[in-house]
This record gives structure tokens, sequence and C-alpha cells, in this order.
């Protein structure tokens, strides 16, 4: 273990390339619309430069743990970096939308494997006492990117062009490769890593990136109505039923399934989905409600996020402090984090379009301090039984199903905001006839407001329906962004008491399983 300075080096570097892979996942969303008129690209193929980098990145967390044993964990990791700098000089270089989309391919598979092997190296690093304040440190970058990254974005939009999203990491990405050579080490214990598996890397591909491509297309090409969309599906639902029985079989597996044999890491795991659930699906509609329906811009919904990514770097940092106190089982405090992450969905149930920037700053910051409540306990919980040879497949295994968890959410909310909005549209448009008081009133007025700029009857009347229309279409807008919000805090409650089965089982094994948290 590192001790004195150069560990908290470490955690510098780590964070780094955590805030580096982060802040990517998210940066180019709001440069999209900017990218297809530069590229000339249509919205189907820009979604590319996305789902290209969000699939590479999963295939590569499902084999960071093996390649870390492989390859040695310090060249493994400074090898994703520069790849990843590398990658991202020739994405703001790219002059059509194809070369974009290949050099973002080839940056998440530099990307994949920061954020597994960044988390076994502060494993490994620091003593038990100290863990939960680097962990809080180093989940600052996980948790803060993915919020910071839209308003980066927005604001490089505005004032540069969208090739500075990508330019931005290369003095970051030359900072951790140098910190990379300079301060970390290989573990003291070597980790066997067998011969590569050709049969389960294909598995591994075909699984992971057709599950990701529907995730991410699905919505857009109307889900199994598309027979791209049902192909997909089957290579997807082969290729990790192969890869998983392929997985048990062989003697040194790229991912070991088998740590999910243990109930600690089992049910930490199904936690680290919902935390990625929840994460991923709050920050995807926030910016999509402001910006659709509010109005903001990219760099006004960015701010808005801003306290309380900032509330949530704090929180870890005193969670991490309070933690070593012993004072109560990091149990509790993932308790009370999902308990406040309920309050957030609540609040933020009762939009309007009359809602301000005003009314999302509490809500923002209770969601902040449930996030900094829940991940350092759920961290230190993942890895509290594995071995220090397991914990880069166990890194590399919770990285996945936190990813995942992202992308299901985010998925499955776009798919319910599309069919709900159709439905909350039908039942206010039942109301607008002429024999609605109300209605034929707003009617009046609008047509009274067309005809006073010229325009003849019929088409005063025409566009008096449209605007009525379109009023209705955003009320339901809202409406349909309300009831996600409920959806996704019930969720979360539902889920609550899903807790106590970290505490399950004998007295011998609860009383153990405290005291490993404790450490």
């Amino acid at each position: 273990m590192k001790l004195g300075f150069d560990k908290w080096i470490i955690v510098i570097t780590v964070t780094t390339a955590a805030l580096l892979q982060t802040i990517d996942s998210s940066i180019v969303n709001v440069t999209l619309n900017q990218m297809m008129g530069n590229l000339g690209a249509s919205l189907g193929d820009i979604s590319w430069v996305v789902t290209g980098y969000a699939a590479a990145s999963a295939v590569m967390i499902t084999m960071s743990g093996w390649l870390s044993a492989k390859l040695g964990r310090k060249n493994y990791f400074a090898a994703s970096i520069i790849l990843f700098t590398i990658a991202s000089v020739f994405c703001g270089l790219s002059t059509n939308v194809w070369e974009l989309v290949f050099f973002r391919v080839v940056q998440g598979i530099g990307g994949g494997g920061l954020l597994t092997t960044a988390q076994s190296i502060l494993i490994q690093t620091f003593p038990k006492e100290d863990l939960g304040l680097a962990n809080a440190i180093f989940g600052m970058g996980v948790i803060i990117g993915p919020s910071i990254g839209p308003t980066l974005g927005g604001y490089i939009t505005d004032h540069l062009s969208w090739s500075w999203v990508f330019y931005i990491n290369i003095p970051f990405g030359i900072l951790a490769t140098f910190l990379t050579f300079s301060y970390i080490t290989e573990p003291s214990e070597p980790i066997p890593a067998g011969k590569m598996d050709w049969l389960a890397l294909v598995l591994l591909v075909v699984g992971i990136g057709g599950l990701q491509i529907i995730l991410e297309k699905g919505h857009e090409e109307d889900w199994f109505d598309s027979n791209f969309i049902t192909v997909m599906t089957i290579l997807a639902v082969v290729g990790l039923l192969g890869f998983i029985w392929r997985q048990l079989i062989v003697k040194i597996p790229i991912l070991d399934l088998k740590l999910l044999a243990q109930r600690r890491f089992a049910v930490a795991n199904l936690f680290n989905f919902i935390l990625g659930f929840g994460l991923f699906a709050s920050v995807f509609i926030i910016p999509v409600f402001c910006q659709t329906i509010l109005g903001f811009t990219a760099s006004q919904t960015g701010l808005l996020l801003m306290p309380g990514s900032i509330m949530t770097g704090i929180m870890m940092l005193v969670v991490g402090v309070v933690m070593r106190k012993n004072i109560m089982s990091p149990i509790w405090y993932a308790a009370i984090g999902f308990a406040l992450f309920v309050g957030f969905c609540y609040d933020l149930s009762s939009l309007s379009l009359t809602t301000g920037p005003h009314d999302f700053f509490w809500p923002l910051m209770i969601r902040g301090i449930g996030m900094g409540l829940i991940f350092i306990p759920l961290m230190t919980i993942t890895v509290a039984d594995l071995e220090p040879a397991k914990m880069p497949q166990g890194s590399a295994l919770s990285s996945m199903v936190r990813q995942l968890g992202g992308t299901f959410g985010t998925a499955i909310m776009t798919t319910y905001i599309s069919t709900r909005t159709v439905f909350h549209t039908n039942r206010l448009a039942d109301n607008l006839s002429i024999y609605n008081p109300i209605s034929a009133e707003r009617l009046k007025q609008y047509t009274a407001l067309f005809m006073s700029k010229g325009d003849a009857l019929v088409t005063a009347t025409e566009k008096a329906y449209k605007m009525l229309y379109g009023s209705v279409v955003r009320q339901a807008l809202v409406l349909t962004y309300s009831d996600t919000f409920l959806i996704i805090g019930a969720f979360f409650l539902l889920c609550l008491p899903l807790l106590l089965l970290f505490v399950g089982g004998k007295k011998i094994e609860a009383s153990e399983h405290a005291e490993m948290m404790m450490e």
C-alpha cells in the first residue's frame, strides 16, 4: 500500500481518469445539432456517435479485469488513457460523420477500462481506515461527471465549436498519463490471467454490443416493429447466454461471474444497477424537460444542475470522513440516501409550465445529498468480501452493472415519455370542442389575435386550432414528465425494503458484515 503524500496523488490520477470517461459519456449530447450541421449528417447517423461510444465502453468495462491481469494494471491503465486521448484528437479532426463514429468507438475502447481499473487501483492502494475518504474523492468524478458534461458541452458549443468537446481531453489525458507512470505501481499479489478466450470475446461483443444498441436505438426504430431491432435482440440474447455459459465452464474467465455467488456482492450489484438507473435517468430527463418545454439553453440547463452536483461531492467527502468514526453501519447511510432520492422525485412531480430555475434548486440539492449518501457506502459494501486478487474482476462487474442500469433507465424513460405523451395528449384533446366554453373562448381569442395581424377568418381559425393544439401538447408533456418522476420515485421507494438483504442471515454473519462495512 502507498503511504504518505503519494497515495493522494494517486487519488488525483484516478479521479482525473474517471472524469475523462464520465464527462465524455454526456458532453456530446448537447453538441449533436452542431455536429449534424457541420458534418452534413442526419439525426439517425449522428446518434451513432453516442451509441458507438456506449457500446464499445460497455464491452471494455466487462473485459477490463482480465486485461488488467494480462497486461499489468499500470500498463493497461496508462494504455487506456493514451488511447482515449489520441482518439479524442482524431474525433475533433473528423471531417465526416462516419470518421467521427469510428474514432468514438476507439475512444470508448480506451474509456471503458478507466473507471474499473481506477477503482481497483484505489482499493489496493489505501489502508482500510482511509479508503472511505479516498472513495469519496473518486466518487465525485463518477457522479459529477455526467452532470457537468452537459454544462461544459453547452458552454463550449456556444462559445467555440463541437471539436473542442474532444480537444479539452488532451491536457487532462497528458497529465493523467504522466502521473500514472510516475506514481502507480503494480499490485504486490500477482493476478492470474489465462489465455485469451476468443469465443467468449466474440460472444461478449455480440451480446453487450447488441444490448447497448437495442437500448440506445430501440425507441428511435420503434422497437420490435423494426427488423433491425429484432435481429439485434436475437443476437444479444444468444451472445449474452453464450457468454455466461462460457464464463461458468472455463478455469480463468474474462469476467468472473462466480463472484455473484457471494450474497453481499450480488445484492450490492443489484443496488449498483438501481443507482445507475436513477442517476442517468434523472440526468437525462431534467435537461430534456428544461430545454424542450421551458426553453432553457444548454448552458442554462447545465448551470441548473451544477449546485446539486457540488452538493454530491461535498456529501461524499462528509460521508467518507464520518464512516471512519463507525457511528453506524453504511447500510443506514444508503437507506437515508434512497429515501432522499424518493423525496427529490416527489418534489419534481409537481412540474408546470410556470416552473422556473428556483423551483429546481432544492429538489436537486436533496438529490445531491442522497447520491452522496448512497455512493460511498455502496462502493464499500460491493468489495467488502472480495479477495485482493478478485477486486479487478469485481470492480469490472460492478461498473458494468451500473452502466447497464443507466442505459436501461434512459431507454425505459425515453419509451415511457413517448407513449405517455400520446396518452395525455389524447385525453386532453377530448376537451377541445366548440361546445366546451373554456376551449371555445380560447379559440375565439386566438382567432381574433391572428385576424388582427391581417389573416383572413379561415386562415386565422386554422392557425388558432394549431396554436390551441400546441398548448395541449405542451401541457401533455408536463403531465408526462411529472408522471416520469413519480415512476422513478416509486421504483426507489419499492427498493428500500431490499436493503434488508444486506443484514439477513445468521447473527454471526450479520455482525461480521457490519464490521467489514464499517472498516
